[in-house]
């Protein structure tokens, strides 16, 4: 049967269903094949809180969201062309992003009168009429699937599960997503139960066959690759390309990497990572909660080693005291946060920028610590760099604001010249015939010596009350304690002066709006930018990596333009710090749904603002 193929410059799938459906390994599967075929994608993955909530119910929806196309795209996408949906739940979750004429794949073997009733559905809505909006495809799944697997030595649960299999091989026809990559996955997955592998292969492998035979779909589409710079190329998550950029920053650095981590939502997966990766140095270390990680890679940075903490929004409230003694014993530190939907445990499994201030001001005293914030997920790598760097030359504990956006999210990332990577100079003390002066400060950067305990001649005190500048000596005079205070401020505000300036996108010139964010609303804010701009719209474009210092310039950058839009997914508190700070006014677009913002949405608030000029 010859299928007629429609070409397309972008599609955005997303599945959807149970927790317990096998839909983020769906995502993904599908999404490596469309990296290795050369489309340019973005993913977000949307899961529950819950291990595992209670079958079929609204909270225990997961859901797997992929943008690609033939050309450069920035997010996931604000909408699905395509949903599929495992079951009443998923359908009802998800439903109201859908657009009229969307593609609707339903697995109608799960819409039983008890799944229907568990989510509100007085009647199914498959049969009712109340999806005529949209092009449905009912198709019973589940037994499809059990029937592809019957001469299989397997139990009909196990058949069942395998349906996730079953809907990414019809997905993967549909879409011309190549198979190999799925094969040998299933293959190395399931390599110790060989029945159960070869029952997945073959539910995938029908899923493909249904979608080449079945009339029910009698067109195919293809996303042709797009054009990217020659190079290497691999799909990376955020945590993971973090996890690379903690890896790069040890060999650049020649630094042993030493972690100290307590696994948390969605930071869990970089402690994960780096312990695959021993043969460079790193080792790494699950403490039993949060303080203890913390004060272990102090201790380790105290050592000689490069100390790293990861995080999340809670585990920062408790770190906080073990960051204060790094600012006093100035010392380097990484502290990665990966922020999440609070206050108190709040919303584990989504996003938000929320961080921000406790991260500047969540200490005690006066203890100004760097801040740094990656764009996208593959920008995780640089920034991890970028912190590692300021740590060590200016020995200070610098925090790294990722989010679960970013941590999560996907995108094809170029793989660097590794001959091309920054060196990170530990420059140790070493012993000299006059006395050790451990807080001796290098004119350029005021950093102190970094001492490695255990070298003759460099014995010094060490820990959180103050020092007397130059000797170390613990001090309660006055008047030195505003000078150390004062100078580890300078220190962190010469940060600057070794930074880039922030760079300002405005094509036309002409533009008298700027649109300037942070993190990981990157990618939102720049389609919305050309969406504006598309319209025949002036609009300029900005996006801070360093929140503390600021670039040099910025205050420059902001002044130049008549109206500045920032967008948070917060209450505003990059405003707030613009306007405190700077003495600028900033007119801020904010949110706090756990969700990122939709290019739309912004598109429309920035030409509001170009309007009211």
């Amino acid at each position: 049967m010859t299928k007629q193929v429609q070409q397309l410059d972008r599609v955005i799938i997303r599945f959807a269903g149970d927790s317990g459906d096998g839909m983020q390994l769906t995502g993904d599967r599908f999404t490596q094949e469309t990296a290795a075929f050369g489309n340019d994608l973005s993913t977000l993955p949307n899961f529950p809180a819950e291990i595992r909530a209670p079958a079929g119910t609204l909270p225990g929806v997961s859901s797997f969201q992929l943008h690609f196309a033939d050309h450069d795209i920035l997010t996931p996408g604000d909408a699905p062309d395509v949903l599929v949906a495992m079951n009443p739940a998923a359908l009802k979750a998800n439903l109201g992003d859908l657009p009229r004429g969307a593609d609707l794949i339903v697995n109608t073997d799960e819409f039983s009168k008890r799944n229907l009733a568990k989510v509100g559905y007085a009647a199914d809505p498959v049969t009712d009429g109340s999806l005529a909006e949209y092009r449905v495809h009912a198709l019973p799944l589940t037994s499809m699937t059990v029937t592809a697997l019957e001469g299989y030595d397997i139990s009909k649960k196990d058949a069942e599960r395998a349906k996730n299999m079953f809907a990414l091989g019809l997905l993967s026809w549909l879409y011309h997503r190549p198979t190999e990559g799925t094969v040998t996955f299933l293959e190395r997955k399931f390599a110790k139960k060989p029945e159960i592998m070869k029952a997945n292969i073959a539910a995938f492998q029908a899923g493909w066959s249904y979608g080449e035979t079945t009339e029910a779909f009698s067109v195919q589409y293809e996303v042709k690759p797009a054009e990217h710079d020659a190079g290497l190329y691999r799909n990376i998550t955020g945590n993971a390309a973090l996890s690379l950029g903690i890896v790069a920053a040890g060999v650049q650095s020649g630094l042993p990497v030493y972690l100290g981590s307590y696994p948390i939502t969605p930071a869990s997966d970089i402690l994960h990572e780096l312990s695959k990766h021993k043969r460079f140095g790193v080792r790494t270390f699950q403490a039993e909660d949060e303080i203890a990680a913390v004060g272990a890679a102090l201790g380790a940075s105290f050592g000689g080693s490069l100390g790293v903490t990861t995080t999340s929004g809670p585990g920062i409230a408790l770190k906080s005291e073990t960051i204060g003694l790094a600012v006093a014993t100035e010392l380097p530190l990484l502290v990665i946060d990966v922020q999440r939907a609070g206050p108190s445990t709040g919303l584990p499994t989504k996003t938000e920028q929320a961080d921000l201030m406790q991260a500047m001001y969540g200490r005690n005293g006066e203890a100004p610590v760097p801040v740094i914030a990656p764009q996208s997920p593959s920008d995780c790598f640089d920034a991890a760099l970028e912190a590692a760097r300021i740590a060590v030359k200016y020995r200070t504990p610098v925090i790294l604001l990722s989010d679960g956006y970013l941590a999560n999210g996907s995108e094809p990332w170029k793989l660097p010249d590794v001959a091309a990577l920054p060196t990170i100079e530990p420059n140790f003390a070493a012993p000299s015939e006059e006395p050790f002066e451990p807080f001796r400060r290098d004119p350029e950067t005021l950093a102190r010596p970094w001492a490695v305990p255990g070298t003759a001649g460099l014995e010094h005190r060490i820990g959180g009350l103050e020092k007397a500048d130059v000797t170390g000596n613990i001090s309660y005079d006055p008047a030195n304690h505003d000078t150390m205070v004062r100078l580890r401020q300078a220190k962190v505000d010469g940060i600057a002066n070794d930074i880039a300036p922030l760079a300002v996108d405005d094509p036309s010139g002409k533009a008298r709006v700027l649109v300037m964010g942070w993190g990981g609303t990157y990618g939102a804010i720049s389609a919305a930018v050309r969406r504006v701009r598309a319209e025949g719209r002036d609009v300029a474009q900005a996006h801070l990596r360093h929140l503390n210092p600021f670039p040099a310039n910025l205050p420059e950058v902001l002044r130049s333009y008549d109206k500045v839009v920032v967008p948070e997914i917060n209450l505003g508190q990059l405003s707030m710090l613009l306007r405190g700070r700077l003495l600028i006014d900033v007119i801020g677009y904010n949110q706090v749904r756990g969700l990122p913002f939709k290019s739309e949405e912004l598109q429309d608030v920035i030409q509001e603002v170009i309007d009211s000029e």
